[in-house]
């Protein structure tokens, strides 16, 4: 029988890294009741208390998806062709409004186009800051954005180290490396702060952005750690324009680290979101060295 005096969440991307350390550490605090969302809930059904079905192309869907939760946490995927994400939380809210859902947290990023003041076209990043506006006005009782760093798991997979023309392998990106401007952590961890964001309502749910960072690091620091644990990595820096014509999408990689140099990846001095974060998180992200000894093997 589930306990029926905790508070239901309902987590939509739930088989994804970000939603699915959301769903582990809700069950692991013990508060909360997990409804997992997922537009193929026949595939997932060990994951959660509940896994019902959710599509946010479907808005028929979410009726039923919010029915009885208490909070939502959402997170949308920007690549995934087809994608309109303003769309998406659109419906998401309104279905969540509908449903009485009291604490609606979102996972947003950094409004590019604002920090930069127009200099910098990031779609990824700027699309999903522009949203906000939708969930501070929806008027819930409580809501919270949380911010999701660059993930360390990128290292071994859309950025993992490649063979380079010299013979050596590692990255050639159109970065400085000794420009420290990456915040970065173990995407799986962002969902401690989810879970004691939903915990501590009266304290980061008015608003509040909490961001995920477990290290602050440039490249070359990045380059430098791995090696030290045995790797022999190398790193180039390339030309924008060079990087910009090597595959689909990489103009917008090429244009995201350049925004990374100017302003860093949050764009801001964020020392205090961070702080509270990892207050409300109830500890420390892990460190990249201690993510790469385990994650990166020589």
């Amino acid at each position: 029988m589930l306990s029926t005096d905790k508070k239901r969440i309902a987590v939509i991307g739930a088989t994804g890294q970000q939603g699915g350390g959301v769903v582990r550490a809700l069950q692991a605090s013990g508060q909360f009741q997990v409804r997992a969302l997922s537009r193929d809930p026949g595939k997932h059904r060990e994951i959660a208390d509940e896994v019902a079905l959710a599509d946010l192309d479907r808005p028929d869907t979410l009726k039923a998806a919010f029915a009885g939760a208490h909070g939502v946490f959402l997170v949308t995927n920007f690549w995934q062709q087809g994608t309109d994400e303003f769309k998406q939380v659109t419906a998401a809210v309104r279905a969540a409004k509908d449903a009485g859902v009291n604490h609606f947290i979102w996972s947003t990023l950094p409004n590019v186009e604002a920090i930069s003041g127009g200099k910098f076209h990031v779609p990824h990043f700027t699309g999903k800051a522009k949203i906000d506006r939708i969930v501070k006005e929806a008027g819930f009782e409580h809501h919270t954005f949380v911010i999701a760093p660059m993930y360390y798991q990128n290292l071994v997979g859309a950025l993992a180290p490649q063979l380079q023309s010299d013979g050596s392998v590692g990255w050639a990106l159109p970065l400085d490396p000794g420009v420290r401007c990456i915040h970065m952590g173990d995407i799986r961890e962002l969902g401690y702060i989810v879970a004691g964001a939903f915990a501590h309502a009266e304290q980061v749910g008015h608003g509040a952005y909490l961001p995920l960072v477990g290290d602050f690091m440039s490249f070359n620091e990045i380059v430098d750690t791995l090696n030290r644990q045995g790797h022999n990595f190398s790193f180039k820096q390339v030309a924008k324009e060079d990087f910009a014509a090597l595959f689909p999408g990489a103009a917008e990689i090429a244009e995201t680290f350049s925004y990374f140099q100017a302003h860093t990846y949050l764009g801001s001095d964020s020392n205090d979101r961070i702080t509270l974060a990892n207050k409300i998180a109830g500890r420390q992200p892990t460190k990249f060295s201690t993510w790469a000894r385990l994650n990166v093997p020589v």
